[in-house]
């Protein structure tokens, strides 16, 4: 099932006690919130489109010459669009939890708390 957001969507593709993997999708414009998480590490793969990815301090070009970056536990991050056409890549959940509870928000363009 899609579950829409305001930045674009998401599709669980498989959901169990040991990981959780989804396709995303970000909208041309959009980005997600500056968030972390304190029970998962998630590994996003490249699949299409140009995006920026922010971990930390670092800021980190996605597109098909960075094929995967790895986030841990804790680490402030989030996504942002930067083509014509929506970013899409497929995020892998590693950890303790895979709960949307466990998003900490520290910005978001959408009023999201």
């Amino acid at each position: 099932m899609i579950e829409k957001r305001p930045w674009g969507s998401y599709e669980v593709i498989s959901d169990n006690k040991t990981h959780k993997v989804k396709i995303i999708v970000v909208n041309p414009g959009e980005r997600l919130s500056l968030q972390s998480h304190k029970n998962r590490d998630e590994t996003w793969v490249y699949v299409s489109g140009a995006g920026e990815i922010e971990v930390g301090f670092y800021k980190i070009f996605f597109n098909e010459e960075t094929k995967h970056v790895f986030i841990a536990r804790g680490d402030k991050h989030r996504v942002s669009c930067l083509s014509k056409e929506p970013l899409i890549f497929i995020e892998v959940q590693t950890g303790e939890s895979f709960d949307e509870d466990d998003i900490i928000r520290y910005e978001d363009d959408y009023g999201r708390v």
